[in-house]
């Protein structure tokens, strides 16, 4: 004989999902994150929200240089394609700095070595020491102090 599906486990499942999916949609609004994704007794849940930025220009407004604003879509890729780039391993928000006011833990022209902290990302109240990966020159800082960033966006060059 079939046994037949227990439905008030069926309900409880779908009651702790939709509180767990609320939980963390709570989370993203809290902490202005993109996505967030867990993994819980081999329940996966990912929740995201898509940002769009409209920006607003007068009628009357002309650029004076249409020529870099073209090329700055293929500069951001090719940025992302330099050998010596150091991507975010996570979401959160740069830091330059331990604290406000303190110098910045590197400068451009800075010269670094393997293991060096470049910079900090704040991620869910915890800061993380992001570390160089490679020794050599600081010829680009991409991302500015208190910048929001996301997972494997470019945050410096190292050459």
């Amino acid at each position: 004989m079939a046994r037949q599906p227990d439905d008030t486990k069926a309900a409880k499942f779908k009651s702790d999902d939709s509180a767990l999916i609320r939980e963390l949609a709570l989370l993203l609004d809290e902490t202005s994150l993109t996505e967030i994704e867990i993994e819980r007794a081999g329940l996966r849940v990912r929740v995201a929200r898509t940002v769009s930025i409209a920006a607003s220009m007068p009628g009357n407004f002309h650029p004076s240089n249409p020529g870099p604003a073209a090329a700055a879509p293929a500069a951001i890729a090719d940025v992302a394609k330099h050998p010596g780039v150091v991507p975010s391993p996570m979401v959160g928000t740069a830091y330059w700095a331990s604290e406000p006011g303190a110098k910045p833990f590197i400068e451009v022209g800075s010269k670094v070595s393997v293991g060096q902290t470049l910079l900090i990302i704040e991620a869910m109240k915890t800061m993380n020491q992001i570390p160089s990966t490679r020794a050599g020159t600081v010829t680009q800082i991409l991302v500015e102090d208190g910048q929001p960033v996301e997972f494997g966006e470019p945050l410096v060059i190292i050459e």
